[in-house]
């Protein structure tokens, strides 16, 4: 159990108002061998929502709400004598549920019979759409609803209800959550120290990988650990590190609680930024402060993601690399070429929190809709008004990709915008993001974590010397 029985009884209650009506579903997670039957290879993940509203840890488990009745009943097996020789003995799953507040438990085998009497009386059954197929699977099987039409049939009532309430996070959510950060500072500085050349970029995502499940439950996401800092979601390959490249880190960890963190750094493999090195990081590093100077409640994170848009479009003129007006720059989406990704996401139990809700549902409302047909904004994540309580990160970056720089190049786009002559002398550069996770306070926001990963070109330079 994550937090206190009277966590989960409060959620599932507030939930039956929101919902109002009907039976929910909400399926847990299963284990997830890997090249047989028996070899759990990947480590046991709870779905996250089921996590929230049952706080239960244990695979293969389902949980029932009945809204027009008032009860609630977690579904499982319990483990027979066979698991217990292997695995060790385990509470059952009426004790599971007894201490989440749940007064009822029934064998898995029962689930269909409780979904058949609710379709003959038809009654609305709300699920969210599943995003493992296993899961998928046995929904075909209880509702009929083929895989392929799960996403469209899933409720939008229950999708709505949970948006609103996993997005405010609570104080014991927000402990947590600086746990995760605690544990990521150890990850980030650890890579900040071995970077040298000649080390290899899987060695170095190999330790903080290490870092991650040794402190708490799981890494977050696989590691991004690169040179090749312009590809966005870049795998650490064997390549050895060079004397003046740069090496881009975005990592996070997750705690024994499943809530998580994700920062990025980038830094000289030399252990020196260059002076055009610096020149483009004192750019990102504008963006990445004046966001946290404008996020506060009320304010629309898309017009924060469109601010720096237009500063990063500034300070790339003065450098020779873009030119033109930047309102119609950055309204024809010129700057995408340098950041063809959004501002930032919402974070808690999942690093990009309840994207499997669908991010339209989790990062706009009806005023905030993005433009979907535009390179780089239909990539945003993030454009809703922020609450306190939020959690969402703060990532601008600047790429130099040189496929997509070729691309624009061949076919002329945004050319009244872009210096593409001088852009080509960039094409070896790389790319460069800063992130963090900020919490929206009542007056503004303040990073979560306690220990800040250094960011700023000499504080990240100081580590490394103090390092070698």
């Amino acid at each position: 159990m994550l937090f206190s029985k009277e966590t989960y009884i409060g959620r599932r209650k507030q939930l039956k108002e929101l919902v109002e009506s009907g039976l929910v579903i909400l399926f847990g997670n299963n284990e997830m061998p890997n090249n047989y039957p028996n070899n759990f290879y990947y480590p046991f993940r709870q779905d996250s929502t089921f996590l929230y509203y049952f706080g239960v840890q244990r695979d293969g488990l389902v949980g029932i709400i009945d809204v027009d009745n008032d009860s609630e009943m977690l579904v499982g097996d319990d483990i027979d004598i066979e698991d217990i020789v292997w695995y060790g003995s385990v509470e059952s799953v009426q004790q599971l549920a007894e201490q989440v507040g749940v007064n009822k438990s029934a064998p898995m085998a029962s689930l269909r019979t409780i979904c058949n009497e609710a379709l003959a009386k038809k009654r609305t059954i709300h699920f969210l759409p599943p995003y493992r197929h296993d899961i998928k699977l046995q929904v075909f099987d209880l509702l009929g609803i083929h895989p392929n039409q799960q996403k469209e049939e899933a409720s939008m009532k229950l999708i709505k209800a949970v948006v609103k309430m996993r997005s405010k996070k609570t104080a014991e959510e927000i402990e947590e959550l600086e746990r995760a950060a605690e544990i990521g500072y150890l990850m980030h500085t650890t890579a900040m120290k071995l970077i040298k050349p000649g080390v290899t970029e899987k060695f170095i995502a190999g330790q903080i990988v290490g870092i991650g499940a040794s402190y708490g439950a799981q890494i977050s996401f696989p590691p991004i650990f690169t040179q090749h800092g312009e590809i966005m979601h870049g795998s650490p390959s064997m390549n050895k590190l060079e004397e003046g490249r740069l090496a881009l880190c975005d990592c996070g960890a997750e705690t024994v609680k499943n809530y998580g963190s994700d920062n990025t750094r980038t830094m000289p493999v030399s252990g020196h930024y260059t002076q055009r090195q610096r020149d483009i990081y004192s750019i990102v590093e504008e963006c990445h402060d004046m966001v946290l100077g404008m996020a506060k409640p009320g304010v629309k994170y898309m017009d924060c993601h469109f601010a720096v848009a237009r500063l990063m479009t500034d300070r790339l003129k003065e450098l020779g690399l873009m030119k033109g007006d930047t309102e119609e720059a950055v309204k024809a989406g010129a700057h995408a070429l340098f950041m063809p990704h959004g501002l930032g996401h919402m974070m808690g139990l999942d690093v990009h929190d309840m994207e499997d809700l669908d991010q339209i549902n989790v990062g706009f409302d009806e005023e905030t809709r993005p433009i979907l047909d535009q390179f780089g904004t239909n990539a945003l994540r993030m454009g809703r008004r922020l609450e306190e309580g939020f959690v969402v990160t703060d990532e601008p970056g600047i790429y130099f990709i040189p496929d997509l720089i070729d691309d624009w190049h061949r076919s002329g786009h945004c050319k009244d915008f872009l210096c593409f002559d001088k852009i080509e002398q960039y094409k070896d550069f790389g790319g460069i993001r800063i992130e963090d996770d900020i919490l929206i306070t009542a007056n503004g926001c303040r990073f979560i974590g306690e220990k800040r990963i250094p960011y700023h070109p000499n504080d990240v330079e100081e580590l490394m010397r103090y390092a070698k």
